[in-house]
């Protein structure tokens, strides 16, 4: 059973583990950016909610997803992207290269408007924005193969993860219960899933087969980190740690201007 290492009221999110070993997390509902570490947590960012992302920027700050898309520092809140028509962004991944990848939403989720076809938007280190992968309904986490040549999606209306390689798309793993939330990626390309309203995590082998399950007692199981053999999961109100038998891979810092216009 996995170990808890924090709760509280709302639901956590998008974990993401700094190099000292800091884990952050956002609170979607209740607003905020947390770092949990030596076990103690403090504040990272205040209020802000629906934050379904976080990397962390090469030249120290943090960048957040919510209704814009915005980097994070001492000085506060910085918009980096908009885009025409978009209600938000989502889970976001960094590239090799310090390129950067954001699902962006086209509805209202907590307001149970219905998903209709959006996108991953990657944004380069030069400020180009540019489509990764199009026609996806509630793109949710992203996560790259070990060799950097596929990048997984998880598309969370549809209750599956999407590969895409050289410009095509096509299905990878179906949810063997609930919906396919948060997503990361092992050393062995392995893909862990978190299953939403499912209560489990999943890992999938490279070739898309169920591996193994992890069942969880909290209410929506909603994303999901690798450090090392630490496989950190958030859920409504806690943030979990559980030792596996794979590492992870190591996730870059992004490298993307702090004003990108579109």
């Amino acid at each position: 059973m996995p170990t808890e290492l924090y709760s509280t009221t709302g639901l956590l999110e998008a974990p993401l583990v700094q190099p000292d070993g800091g884990v952050l997390f956002s609170n979607v509902t209740g607003g905020g950016v947390f770092r949990h570490h030596g076990g103690e947590t403090t504040t990272v960012v205040d209020r802000r909610r629906g934050i379904g992302g976080l990397a962390q920027h090469a030249d120290g700050g943090l960048i957040v997803t919510g209704r814009d898309l915005a980097y994070a520092d001492a000085d506060g809140l910085h918009t980096v992207l908009t885009v025409d028509g978009a209600t938000g962004f989502n889970d976001v991944a960094v590239g090799p290269d310090g390129s950067f990848y954001v699902g962006v939403l086209h509805h209202r989720p907590q307001q149970g408007e219905s998903a209709g076809p959006s996108a991953v938007l990657r944004l380069d280190p030069t400020g180009a924005v540019t489509t990764a992968a199009a026609d996806i309904r509630w793109p949710n986490g992203i996560g790259f193969s070990p060799d950097h040549r596929t990048l997984y999606v998880c598309e969370y209306a549809e209750s599956r993860v999407l590969a895409v390689h050289d410009g095509h798309t096509r299905v990878f793993a179906t949810a063997p219960t609930g919906e396919c939330d948060g997503l990361a990626v092992d050393a062995e390309g392995g893909v862990w899933v978190a299953l939403g309203s499912g209560s489990a995590v999943a890992r999938f082998t490279a070739a898309g087969t169920l591996y193994k399950t992890i069942t969880l007692p909290d209410g929506f199981v909603s994303s999901v980190a690798l450090h090392d053999t630490t496989l950190y999961i958030t859920t409504s109100g806690r943030l979990l740690s559980e030792n596996v038998d794979i590492p992870g891979l190591p996730v870059p810092s992004t490298r993307i201007p702090h004003d990108i216009a579109a």
